[in-house]
């Protein structure tokens, strides 16, 4: 029988109490089966030999055949090194020993066909490679060997302990012969053979020691599949027996209210991306489970009025309604939206935020206890204990990946059964990104823009062009529209930023004299009041041109302003700049956005910048994104630890993900509770799964 993966580390041959303990604080591993799932970071390509004059001058590792034919000593600073000569029928170079020089001596016979291997480096017009693996060709070619070597990872502690990659390849090696390789099966039979997978054993023998380059690829693919499939399974799950479990209040009619607006009120023609999208939400809203759904949308997607309508279907069902919005702008900015379109319905609405006096927070607890209050707008004070509703029925989170799972359950909890929750976000998450971060939530898109919208024209330019964009500025603002023009700010209180801020407004203000023009300036040091009074003047269209560091990103609607001038856009990142782009083109006019640059760029500027100026799908954006910086950055630190896989690689293994979720689904589809006996490896592998908790504590 083969060994029990659950067995500690501790007793595998050539392991012993003083590896375990580094193994365990190092790399996490206590238990074979943490052994076996430590895939290795890269392979070293050991079925090719390189003739001397293909040699590159980059510092890869080559293998080579040829004959040491002669030693030498090199004085140096400390001691002397030992070069030898190495050569094959094309050309030669030196191998370097700086210790045990004496042993090597003896040990190497001159003039005899060896295979060596190791790191090249370009050195004084010579190939040389420092301490070379060296083996004698017949040798070479008895030993059994894998052609594509692991490499695994490794830290800096566990070298300077002797626990080299050798090592780890040894110690995986007695883990093999220990097991006789019998690894139970993970997946039914019908997948393996449906998508032609490799059978788990083979599937680990070959990850670890791959013969060949296929085989490695098989073994690869087929534990990127169980990985992604498992975690599908598990959240789909989750969303199925959310459904089951917790009902909602099925809102059983469209009544007045709704018809009422969408007859009488409805301010432009709804595109056929929201009437989708309304028709899924009022799917889940009528059925008997609670709706989590997330709705996701370009900015100017029109996501507002699908949210109003929404809630207009929890009035029509005698319920109240909440929104929530992560910064007093952002709600505010919702409240008066909201306010237009109730007044012409008689609904009351209220908004409550930090900044609401005591007197009127009293009658708006009140009111929503006694239920004569329908709509309350607010910031995180909704989350207060004393903020109780008479029947909260829906309760929509915008901009969701700012409040954290707590604090959603926190509004979950205001009533005797959860509201509906409908989160909203103007951030594109890529597909791949929601599925395993969201993959329990219900997603809808609204993925074209209302008509009339025209797209924004993006243009990058150099600093050496700033005469001509002023010369743009100035007619742009002839023709009455209101500029945008944006520094970067790394932190508040950095004097360079300050500077650099400070230095732009004054050559704005020196192109743009008073009285003709005027000019709006805010950034961080300035006091919120001040900062309102400024934002205030160029919502009104006091000043034409708003001189500031990012803090206008969100929410800010002012459809004249025509122009968004991005300064040093290479210290951006990509979702920055698609966010600050978003702050122009709200009204019918043309508008643009100027990335200006100076000419030194990184690659990674180039590509941000590239793609800003090829495209405005918020998708598209997104996708490049999270290639450039990976998913950790892209959540943000709350749920960064969500995707910590073993082996899968969510931006390059989107399709086997993709798929990984069609085969869970269609399982689950068919057998929801894994019931079937042909499902019964499944099942059991779930169980263990959630038992070890080996893959499932990432699962938020």
């Amino acid at each position: 029988m083969s060994a029990n993966l659950q067995t500690p580390i501790d007793y595998l041959k050539g392991v012993g109490p003083n590896r375990a303990d580094l193994l365990r604080s190092e790399l996490g591993i206590h238990t074979y089966q943490d052994l076996i799932n430590l895939f290795p970071n890269r392979y070293l390509d050991r079925t090719k030999y390189y003739k001397i004059n293909e040699l590159q001058r980059n510092s890869s590792e080559v293998q080579i055949i040829g004959k040491v034919t002669g030693f030498k000593e090199v004085a140096q600073k400390r001691g002397k090194r030992l070069v030898g000569t190495f050569q094959d029928d094309t050309g030669r170079i030196e191998l370097v020993w700086f210790r045990g020089q004496k042993w090597i001596r003896d040990s190497i016979k001159l003039n005899t066909p060896y295979v060596i291997f190791g790191k090249i480096n370009w050195f004084n017009g010579v190939f040389n490679m420092p301490h070379p693996e060296l083996e004698l060709l017949n040798e070479h070619k008895n030993n059994l060997r894998s052609s594509m070597q692991a490499v695994y990872p490794s830290t800096e502690k566990l070298s300077n302990k002797g626990i080299t990659n050798r090592v780890m390849i040894k110690i995986m090696q007695s883990l093999f012969l220990e097991t006789k390789e019998r690894f139970s099966e993970t997946l039914p039979d019908h997948l393996i053979s449906e998508l032609k997978l490799l059978p788990k054993s083979d599937a680990l023998f070959n990850v670890h020691f791959p013969k060949n380059q296929e085989l490695l690829s098989g073994a690869e693919f087929r534990l990127k599949f169980e990985e992604l499939f498992y975690i599908q399974l598990q959240l789909i799950l989750k969303n199925l027996i959310h459904k089951s479990k917790i009902k909602g209040f099925p809102f059983e009619s469209v009544g007045d209210y709704f018809n009422n607006f969408y007859k009488a009120h409805l301010p432009f023609d709804l595109t056929n991306a929201q009437k989708r999208v309304l028709k899924e939400i009022r799917q889940d809203l009528g059925s008997n489970a609670q709706m989590n759904r997330l709705l996701q949308g370009d900015v100017g997607s029109g996501k507002t009025i699908v949210a109003f309508m929404s809630i207009l279907m929890a009035l029509d069902n005698d319920f109240q309604a909440c929104l929530m919005a992560p910064t007093e702008i952002l709600s505010v900015q919702h409240y008066q939206g909201f306010k237009k379109l109730s007044n012409k319905l008689n609904i009351s609405i209220k908004i409550l935020t930090g900044s609401t006096n005591t007197l009127e927070r009293r009658k708006i607890h009140e009111s929503l206890e006694n239920g004569e209050l329908q709509i309350l707008i607010g910031t995180h004070a909704l989350l207060e204990d004393k903020v109780k509703f008479k029947n909260l029925g829906l309760a929509i989170i915008d901009e969701q990946h700012r409040f954290g799972v707590a604090q959603r359950s926190k509004l979950w909890k205001k009533n005797t059964s959860p509201p509906h929750i409908l989160v909203m976000t103007a951030t594109p998450i890529p597909r791949t990104l929601a599925m395993s971060v969201y993959g329990d939530l219900d997603i809808s898109i609204i993925d074209e823009l209302p008509p009339g919208r025209q797209s924004i024209k993006t243009v990058h330019r150099y600093d050496k062009n700033r005469l001509k964009v002023m010369r743009f500025m100035r007619d742009e603002v002839e023709k009455g529209r209101q500029i945008y023009v944006v520094y970067p700010l790394i932190q508040e209180s950095s004097a360079l930023d300050y500077k650099d801020l400070m230095d732009g407004y004054e050559s704005i203000v020196r192109e743009f004299p008073q009285p003709n023009y005027q000019i709006s300036i805010v950034h961080g040091k300035m006091k919120p009041a001040d900062k309102d009074f400024e934002m205030q003047r160029f919502v009104k269209g006091e000043t034409q041109i708003m001189v500031a560091t990012t803090v206008i990103e969100v929410g800010v609607n002012v459809p004249n302003a025509s122009v968004m001038i991005i300064e040093s856009a290479e210290r951006f990142g990509l979702a920055q700049l698609h966010q600050l782009r978003g702050r122009v083109g709200r009204g019918a006019e043309q508008s643009y956005c100027i990335l200006m640059t100076s000419h030194k760029l990184s690659q990674d500027s180039k590509t941000r910048l590239e793609t800003m100026t090829r495209t405005s799908d918020g998708f598209e954006i997104a996708e490049v994104d999270l290639k450039l910086r990976g998913p950790g950055d892209i959540m943000g630190t709350q749920q960064s630890g969500v995707l910590n896989l073993k082996i899968a690689n969510i931006i390059k293994d989107k399709d086997i993900l993709q798929s990984a979720r069609f085969y869970a689904k269609r399982i689950l589809d068919k057998d929801p509770s894994l019931g079937f006996p042909e499902h019964g490896v499944i099942l059991k592998t779930y169980r263990e799964l959630s038992k070890y908790k080996n893959i499932w504590n990432y699962i938020s």
